[in-house]
């Protein structure tokens, strides 16, 4: 693996807070255990910024001039930006963190912090956002796959993921089982995977759109 690549796949710490001593002080705790941290005074100057894609998580204060850390939550998940969240707070109250619990936040930490509890809070949030990532991953390369198709093949593989025996898809398609037995080969091999329950497994990884447009296929 290549230096860029590795540096590509190793998590970053963004910590958003409009307090400079907490910044720095975060930002000497993050780095202490290994981990790159990059901070912002102020939701704005995050939002402007051009961020590497790299897995992490936030460290938002909850009240900062402007725009609060909660607000900024908002305004990422309507950019379709998932980045997992720990919130820090001098003054947090049970609706603030169940707000922001409710909308996915790693979790809420009241001012002042142990150390631990927060390093164990961006830990799970790193966990978090890798996790995303590889199952976002893998359903790009399943519907990749999937769009190599032919739309015989999408509604084979429709018939294959309700349980259905050959022969009872080849009386639904009008067809013999024979050739029932050829697309699903071609299905099978298009969609790289080597038995039927890992077919099952990675249809049911697909878009529910794209489940949802394979029935409706089959039934007009």
């Amino acid at each position: 693996m290549t230096a860029a690549a590795l540096i590509a796949d190793s998590p970053l710490v963004i910590v958003v807070d409009d307090d400079a001593d907490v910044r720095n002080s975060l930002q000497e705790l993050i780095e202490s255990v290994g981990l790159d941290v990059i901070c912002f005074p102020s939701p704005r100057e995050l939002l402007t910024a051009a961020l590497p894609d790299r897995p992490g998580c936030l460290v938002l204060d909850v009240r900062m001039p402007g725009s609060s850390g909660l607000d900024l939550q908002q305004q990422l998940y309507e950019q379709g930006k998932t980045k997992p969240i720990v919130f820090l707070t001098g003054y947090g109250d049970i609706p603030m963190s169940v707000q922001a619990m409710k909308a996915g936040a790693v979790d809420f930490l009241t001012k002042p912090v142990r150390d631990q509890t927060l390093l164990d809070a961006v830990v799970a949030g790193i966990k978090r956002d890798v996790d995303q990532r590889k199952l976002a991953e893998n359903t790009h390369e399943h519907t990749s796959r999937f769009a190599t198709l032919t739309p015989r093949e999408k509604q084979i593989l429709y018939e294959v993921a309700l349980g259905r025996l050959n022969k009872q898809i080849a009386f639904d398609l009008g067809i013999s089982e024979a050739t029932v037995k050829l697309h699903r080969s071609n299905v099978m091999r298009k969609m790289q995977t080597i038995s039927v329950g890992e077919l099952i497994r990675v249809w049911d990884a697909l878009p529910s759109s794209l489940r949802d447009a394979s029935s409706m296929s089959l039934s007009s």
